[in-house]
């Protein structure tokens, strides 16, 4: 194999010094544009590469910026994921992408990887399973700024950017509400989890304003999954003998699993039973019985995010500037939930 190019090479053919090379090939506005273009021209011949990542090395910065998701899959993650990068690609930065796959471990693992790798920032959905915080403390003692998105552990001096959870579940359960339910179940994560302690808030809320009694017996704890969604309506079946009319899930694949359910069941949706999920993932709309959903922005929640990095920090000083930043849900109303067309303003400002 033939010996990569180097600046030496360039150099002895140009009969110039090494740091002259290096200066041209970097810009430096003490190379005149003659000689600029002489080096430019001769590494062109000789297929001389800059070695970006020893330049990045030297001055100390990587431009390299990593993302934790739970999962790429998930419709709010890959656009989270995709906003941060059209944010900070023009910049100059590369993304490096982990999923925890809801496993703290591997999160965990996935968060020593890229303080070694020296990554600029680290953004952060933690996992479903995460209960330590150390992992975290590490990356600000690296001196790496931080911050969560949608789902976070709530540390001081840490930036996030979320969304308000209970306005989204208070939003879907006044829908259920306005659209004659009067039993509705609840189908939520665990509340360990922030994002599911402040959905079931909402859910509380909305019926407590509507002096509707909050019963044990409508909620049922899953996972955001549909085979965790059949088997969550399987036990509320058992649980109310089949006494509810309306369900709202804290999770939309959940919620897709209730459908199945339902149909395999000869339920009508939304005449007998009116869902509603959250989080508005893709395939909402291309159902059979279209989903209504809570809609997270995850795009506005990525470009926060991104904008957080590039301007929350002062390098001047060694500081991080501490942002917590909360996005308002839009309720997206379609066939699963909509009994009543003519009185319904939020499904008219949503098709």
């Amino acid at each position: 194999m033939k010996k990569a190019a180097t600046i030496y090479d360039i150099s002895e053919m140009l009969n110039i010094s090494a740091s002259t090379v290096s200066r041209a090939l970097n810009n430096n506005p003490k190379i005149s544009s003659s000689t600029r273009e002489l080096v430019l021209t001769a590494a062109k011949q000789l297929n001389y590469h800059h070695n970006n990542m020893a330049g990045r090395l030297r001055s100390g910065k990587s431009n390299t910026i990593g993302i934790i998701v739970p999962y790429i899959n998930h419709g709010l993650f890959s656009a989270v994921i995709e906003a941060i990068e059209e944010m900070l690609s023009p910049k100059g930065y590369n993304v490096i992408i982990c999923q925890s796959h809801d496993d703290e471990k591997l999160e965990v693992k996935h968060i020593n990887n890229l303080i070694a790798s020296k990554v600029e920032c680290i953004f952060v959905s933690i996992s479903l399973t995460t209960k330590a915080t150390k992992h975290f403390q590490k990356v600000t003692d690296a001196n790496i700024p931080l911050v969560f998105f949608d789902r976070r552990v709530p540390i001081k001096n840490i930036s996030s950017v979320t969304l308000n959870d209970q306005q989204g579940a208070y939003l879907a359960t006044q829908h259920l509400i306005h659209q004659g339910c009067k039993r509705i179940a609840l189908f939520t994560g665990s509340k360990d989890l922030e994002i599911y302690q402040y959905r079931y808030k909402g859910y509380v809320e909305a019926l407590t304003e509507y002096n509707i009694p909050v019963l044990p017996e409508l909620i049922v704890n899953c996972k955001s999954s549909i085979d965790s969604g059949s088997r969550a309506f399987e036990t509320l079946v058992k649980q109310t003998n089949g006494n509810f009319d309306g369900i709202f899930s804290t999770s939309d694949y959940a919620a897709i699993g209730a459908l199945q359910e339902l149909k395999a069941r000869n339920y009508k949706v939304p005449e007998e039973v009116a869902v509603v999920g959250f989080s508005n993932e893709k395939v909402d709309e291309l159902l059979e019985i279209p989903l209504s959903s809570v809609h997270q922005l995850p795009k506005k929640m990525g470009e926060q995010a991104a904008k957080i990095f590039l301007s929350g920090f002062d390098t001047t000083l060694s500081t991080t500037l501490t942002y917590n930043h909360q996005i308002t849900p839009e309720l997206i109303i379609r066939q699963s939930s909509l009994r009543r067309i003519g009185n319904n303003k939020a499904y008219e400002n949503n098709v």
